[in-house]
């Protein structure tokens, strides 16, 4: 047989905490190692109702585990319930052993408090690693939503490898292919004439730079001239570049608004609008133009001649298009515009040079002016000598046709050199190449016909 204070020794070193409990619940005894620091409360214990130790949950565990040993049923083998303290609880697992005495039962306990602390600590890393994701996945959308919603071309790319790591979609517009086809391959393949190693040595120094600079490169697939503006920044321990790519413009960029408006005047004006190149072949026109010739479709007048559709033909289309390419534009020149069956229309014409790109051309903004005109009692006569025009007509009957011809031949001369003076805005050289004559006979003919002096030229 064991001696008893030898056995009370070996429970005490094998367990934690020791009690004795009678059937009604009674602590009959403790047992505890006395260099425990739970000691000065557990010898307290002894004599009291297991209750008045028991936190309020732990209470239902011993009720209900008292019951059974009364009733004779099977003991559980153990048991965890939490002890009051009078700053704190601390768990407690005991297993059960009854001594077949009374209904007596001996109680092993284990403190539970140094797992417990283990599992509070994993909670809380549980719990800090949750915030940890929920945020991750907060920056991640707000950094989605950015890349997605920012009309700038941003590329991000590893400066150890030189790959692009994520692009959005202007990005991806301006190098000429789809996003997820450009994420992962090497940026410097995305243009002309550029080692991967050099390329991004090139943007990681312009990136360090004090002052902001950028590279000039030549997009491979869309063939677009491109700006590169490097930044750097580390994360996660790697250096990533974040480029912004800008389009190369030839002047000032147009706004995306300025352009819509003036295709919408373009579309809906009532003014006849004709772009042609330089000789003046049509090339397009809107609706109105077509509308004052009565052509069905733009196919019909394209690769067309503006002066097959101007009262005065080539003569019309030289002057406005030889001021125009000389002084940049025409601001107003009045004429008449003729259809397909003879209808014409009084107008009046503005002319401009496009000369800022690879292929000239010519813009004309044509305004229907003949209810104008009919307010104003008709067009006036270019060259409208009506005591000239009397003259002919009174000449017929009395002479023959050689003979009025004759006669006539200077009035008429003198009406075309008239003309050609006035559409020419009274430029003589211009005038001369129009009638098919020198500059010197021109100047005779005006001083013979009393015109030299017109414009108060001496």
């Amino acid at each position: 047989m064991i001696e008893p204070e030898l056995l009370n020794g070996l429970l005490a070193s094998e367990s934690d905490i020791v009690l004795v409990l009678s059937g009604a619940g009674q602590v009959m005894s403790v047992l505890i190692d006395p260099s425990s620091p739970l000691a000065p409360k557990v010898e307290k214990w002894e004599g009291k109702s297991i209750r008045d130790i028991l936190s309020s949950e732990s209470v239902p565990k011993i009720d209900a585990l008292l019951t059974r040993i009364a009733d004779g049923e099977t003991v559980p083998r153990a048991i965890e319930v939490n002890h009051n303290d009078t700053l704190s609880s601390f768990p407690v697992r005991y297993s059960i052993h009854p001594t077949g005495k009374d209904d007596t039962l001996l109680m092993l306990g284990r403190d539970l408090r140094v797992i417990a602390e283990t599992q509070q600590q994993l909670v809380q890393a549980q719990i800090a690693l949750e915030r940890g994701y929920e945020e991750r996945r907060e920056y991640d959308a707000r950094y989605r939503m950015l890349l997605a919603t920012t009309r700038d071309a941003m590329v991000f790319v590893s400066a150890s490898d030189g790959r692009i790591k994520d692009l959005n979609a202007p990005a991806a517009s301006l190098l000429g292919a789809a996003r997820d086809e450009l994420t992962g391959v090497v940026f410097a393949q995305e243009f002309k004439d550029r080692r991967a190693g050099e390329f991004v040595d090139n943007l990681i120094s312009l990136a360090m730079s004090e002052t902001t600079s950028n590279l000039m490169v030549t997009a491979r697939r869309s063939r677009k001239k491109l700006h590169i503006q490097p930044s750097i920044f580390r994360a996660a321990g790697e250096r990533i570049l974040i480029c912004r790519l800008d389009a190369e413009a030839d002047g000032q960029a147009v706004d995306d608004r300025l352009a819509m408006n003036l295709s919408a005047i373009y579309r809906g004006s009532t003014d006849g609008f004709v772009f042609t190149d330089p000789k003046g072949v049509i090339e397009d026109t809107n609706e109105s133009f077509m509308e004052m010739v009565d052509a069905a479709q733009l196919r019909e007048l394209r690769g067309r001649s503006l002066a097959d559709f101007l009262a005065r033909g080539q003569i019309d289309l030289s002057v406005m298009l030889e001021n125009a390419m000389r002084a940049g534009h025409m601001r107003t020149y009045a004429t008449r515009v003729t259809n397909e069956f003879g209808a014409k229309v009084s107008v009046e014409v503005s002319v401009v040079h496009l000369n800022n790109r690879e292929q000239p051309s010519m813009g004309f903004i044509i305004r229907d002016v003949s209810r104008t005109e009919a307010l104003r009692g008709g067009p006036p006569v270019i060259g409208g000598d009506e005591s000239a025009h009397s003259s002919v007509i009174e000449l017929v009957g009395s002479a023959s046709l050689k003979e009025i011809v004759a006669e006539t031949s200077e009035v008429i001369e003198k009406l075309c050199i008239e003309a050609a003076v006035d559409l020419t805005r009274n430029n003589r050289a211009a005038a001369a190449e129009m009638l098919g004559l020198s500059r010197q006979s021109l100047y005779v003919k005006l001083r013979k016909y009393g015109l030299l002096n017109k414009d108060g030229e001496d």
